[in-house]
């Protein structure tokens, strides 16, 4: 049997998603540790899209086999019962064969909160980016429109990446402000390393005035990392949705973005 599931996590305690050798503490491996407990045998997941060490998630997509007779409710509540407070299972259901965490996603979507006041947050300060200095949010909206559709986007990956291919397709990129809250809220087919975190770096670097809005193009166009300036910090990226193919039948929560702004509303 397959079965699918949503996990929500803060990632500040955690050397990211993905499992690694030694005493590193990930995701993955509580996730699993979790579930094979459940199931009784050890458990391997796959997700839709491994995370960086402190970003976090409303709703990452797993699925993993198993031949455990188990219902839905028992491994929501079980898996929970043995996860650390920091990491939870928020739904679980079976799904046929043909469903993969990974490739079966047809977009991914990122919240990226920047914290824009003179001080910075004694209440979540691993769970949004601080920037003291003024943020013009309409001038980061104005460079992000640059950036949308499909490119070559090997200025904002890492130099470490992976990927077969640069070309990623950006389906929304948004910058708005709340009060103190700079929010950038972007969908893509699929993200290379870090893209998220440089894309956020060079449009705060905007909105602080010390580049022109031309410059998020002029870094696309370079096709160079060097040019792209620095990384923003994890803190503040949250995976708050993974998109799939109605005939799968996946639950749908909203509640996601509802908790991050809600954190992000201890900042205002």
């Amino acid at each position: 049997m397959r079965i699918a599931a949503a996990v929500e996590y803060c990632g500040a305690n955690y050397y990211g998603w993905q499992k690694q050798s030694g005493q590193a503490a990930t995701v993955q491996a509580s996730v699993e540790s979790a579930l094979s407990s459940v199931a009784n045998h050890p458990v391997e997941i796959q997700c839709a899209g491994r995370t960086d060490a402190g970003v976090h998630a409303a709703e990452q997509i797993i699925h993993f086999d198993t031949d455990a007779n188990r219902q839905p409710r028992s491994w929501l509540l079980g898996a929970n019962t043995l996860l650390p407070a920091d990491i939870n299972l928020v739904w679980v259901c079976p799904v046929s064969d043909e469903f993969n965490a990974r490739f079966s996603a047809v977009s991914r979507r990122y919240h990226y909160l920047i914290l824009n006041r003179p001080v910075r947050s004694a209440l979540a300060s691993r769970q949004i980016t601080w920037e003291r200095l003024p943020l013009d949010a309409l001038r980061m909206a104005a460079a992000a429109n640059d950036l949308l559709g499909e490119h070559d986007f090997t200025s904002y990956r890492a130099v470490s990446c992976q990927s077969r291919t640069p070309f990623r397709n950006i389906i929304r990129l948004d910058v708005v402000r709340e009060e103190n809250l700079v929010i950038i809220d972007i969908e893509a087919n699929a993200f290379l390393h870090h893209m998220v975190r440089n894309i956020a770096g060079v449009l705060m670097s905007i909105g602080r005035g010390k580049e022109p809005v031309s410059w998020a193009r002029q870094v696309l166009e370079a096709r160079n990392r060097t040019q792209g300036g620095i990384t923003a910090p994890a803190d503040g990226l949250y995976l708050v949705n993974v998109k799939y193919d109605e005939k799968y039948s996946l639950p749908q929560p909203k509640s996601g973005i509802k908790i991050i702004k809600t954190i992000a509303s201890l900042c205002q």
